[in-house]
């Protein structure tokens, strides 16, 4: 089985911001399935009808930042942003 991290280094039609998006997803969505909540459970929760969240989860859409916020926060987390020179 292939994992995230090995798939990520074959792409390379997106650029490093959003596979940085894709990165946070993909790690949001592990953990919401670690704690065993159901998509229809976590759409509820955060204000969003099943299948916006299973599109998202799928990366049909790239997600914007507020809806990044949002996902963490249903999960009792924080984004948090850095910026480096």
């Amino acid at each position: 089985m292939t994992t995230w991290n090995e798939y990520k280094n074959t792409m390379t039609s997106f650029t490093p911001e959003e596979l940085s998006v894709m990165d946070t997803l993909t790690y949001l969505q592990a953990e919401r399935i670690r704690r065993g909540i159901s998509q229809r459970e976590f759409a509820d929760k955060i204000g969003m009808k099943q299948p916006q969240l299973a599109k998202l989860e799928r990366m049909d859409a790239m997600p914007t930042l507020s809806t990044l916020t949002r996902y963490a926060a249903g999960l009792g987390l924080h984004l948090k942003l850095k910026v480096t020179a």
